[in-house]
């Protein structure tokens, strides 16, 4: 499984992004794709997930209510946006996956890893 993300800049503090990661190489039923992130620093922290099959999703309690993760099956898609972003968020994010029917927060139970994009949320 190959993952590739994509979509971080910088932004002012209150704004809006939104994050892809695209997948290929295998098929997707039962993989649960998440999103990390990780401040200079700081810990790798989990952000959202998703399952591809039955869309069911969870949030870290930080960014509950501003980020929304979504997915587009005919285009190996999951998308993170991010409004109302705060200087905290500023991090590397980073997309994973794994085969799996129930969704996880831990790092550690993802297989696949893509490269960071950067987000830099500014005053």
């Amino acid at each position: 499984v190959q993952l590739q993300a994509s979509g971080g800049g910088l932004v002012q503090a209150g704004g809006s992004l939104r994050l892809s990661c695209a997948a290929s190489g295998r098929t997707f039923g039962d993989y649960v794709l998440g999103w990390f992130r990780q401040a200079t620093g700081k810990e790798r922290e989990f952000v959202a997930a998703i399952s591809w099959r039955g869309g069911s999703t969870t949030y870290a309690d930080s960014v509950k209510g501003r980020f929304t993760i979504s997915r587009d099956n005919a285009k190996n898609t999951v998308y993170l946006q991010m409004d109302s972003l705060k200087n905290e968020d500023t991090a590397v994010y980073y997309c994973a996956s794994v085969r799996s029917r129930t969704i996880g927060t831990r790092g550690g139970m993802y297989d696949y890893w893509g490269q960071g994009t950067q987000v830099t949320v500014s005053s």
